[in-house]
């Protein structure tokens, strides 16, 4: 099987504009596919496409093909609104103009990729149709914008559009700094131990993608990792020669984990991992003190970021809630939300739980905490709920001293 960047880890450009201005063909000419359907319809696009690919030299990305922001009928309106939420995952922003045409709709979206610190690129498409081009461009490069003109009906023309949104998503690329997603917890060459239980929702014949995901990052860090059960793990240890520099498990296990480490072993959870390498963690950590406040008959949601069946030993639906409400006492009102679009009316809740984020990318997983804080709601995330439930969050977190702080001046 080919490997592939998990779309989570991708540029994500969305592909913004008016009704029928080419969208599409843009799409369609970048991809050199016919990847969105063309028509002289307006509204053809009624929900967003996307087109994953690799964009060399920029990498592997993901274009969004919204619907056009100037639809006023019933229908319109939800197409809008959806085109709107996109903007909570686009790190780099096509904003396509009919060639000449810069109207009230592309200031308004022009001001919120601003507002958001989303690079944009506007692209005036059709300049076949432009009467007087070089009046237009001098006219329009007073406003400091960074643009370029396209005829996405004209093939000979492609590479010089194409290339010049590559040169702009490779100046957006090089301005995002990579994040490692464990490694840096690390000393060169050092070993981390993780604890993977293989129980009903281990997916059969792999691990899972944060497991996956922090195997590889150690591998390109030259650094050293071993894989085991959590049957395996009190015995593992005293085989070893040396004393693992950290400690990863599932959450489930954590109880486990800690309680057969010694002190001077740092441990955590992928979960937590991720809650630093996705999100701010800080944010997590504070939020997490509200799982030791919560009491019999308060509300908690349950954010999953994906959709999946679920399964007796589910820990969204299953074991999570079983033991926020042992930590609270009694029973809770638990709602489970899945999907990587946030819920809306979310005021009711005493305290939200996201998912450990794989299949989010890092900006739609801080606008969730960005929205949670703007509602003074607390977002905290499945490993460090688990830990407060367990009563071994702060041995958990002491990888990260800046989230450890942060969850006992909250406590």
């Amino acid at each position: 099987m080919k490997e592939k960047t998990p779309k989570s880890l991708r540029l994500h450009i969305g592909i913004f504009g008016r009704t029928n201005v080419g969208k599409s063909s843009l799409l369609n000419l970048i991809s050199g596919q016919e990847t969105a359907l063309v028509s002289p319809v307006p509204g053809t696009t009624t929900d967003a496409v996307e087109k994953t690919m690799e964009l060399l030299p920029v990498g592997p990305v993901v274009f969004i093909d919204t619907a056009g922001i100037d639809d006023k009928s019933e229908l319109g309106y939800l197409r809008v609104k959806n085109t709107k939420k996109i903007l909570e995952k686009t790190d780099a922003a096509l904003l396509v103009c009919e060639a000449g045409v810069f109207s009230d709709y592309e200031e308004a979206l022009l001001k919120e990729f601003e507002d958001r610190k989303i690079p944009c690129l506007i692209v005036f498409n059709k300049e076949d149709l432009l009467k007087d081009k070089k009046s237009f461009e001098k006219n329009f490069s007073l406003r400091g914008k960074e643009f370029i003109f396209s005829n996405a009906r004209d093939i000979a023309k492609r590479d010089e559009t194409v290339n010049k949104i590559k040169d702009f998503l490779l100046k957006v690329k090089g301005e995002k700094k990579e994040k490692p997603i464990l490694s840096h917890l690390l000393p060169k060459g050092g070993l981390a131990v993780f604890i993977i239980p293989i129980d009903k929702e281990a997916p059969k014949g792999r691990i899972i993608l944060p497991q996956v995901m922090a195997i590889r990052d150690l591998l390109d860090a030259d650094a050293d990792s071993l894989c085991i059960t959590e049957k395996k793990w009190p015995d593992v240890l005293k085989k070893l020669s040396v004393k693992p520099d950290l400690v990863v498990c599932d959450s489930q296990v954590a109880n486990l984990m800690v309680e057969k480490a010694p002190r001077d072993i740092k441990c955590t959870t992928f979960s937590i991992i991720f809650s630093a390498f996705k999100g701010e963690i800080e944010g997590f950590a504070r939020a997490a003190a509200a799982v030791n406040k919560l009491k019999p008959g308060d509300k908690v949601g349950i954010l999953e970021a994906c959709s999946h069946h679920p399964i007796e030993d589910d820990i969204g639906r299953i074991k999570l809630p079983k033991w926020l409400e042992k930590k609270a006492g009694g029973k809770l009102e638990i709602d489970v939300f899945a999907g990587r679009k946030m819920p809306e009316n979310l005021e009711k809740y005493s305290l939200l739980i996201n998912c450990g984020g794989c299949m989010l990318t890092g900006l739609e997983m801080r606008n969730r905490q960005e929205k949670a804080s703007q509602m003074s709601l607390p977002l905290t995330n499945y490993g460090m709920a688990i830990g407060a439930c367990f009563g071994v969050l702060e041995r958990l977190l002491e990888p990260f001293p800046s989230a450890l702080k942060a969850y006992k001046e909250n406590l």
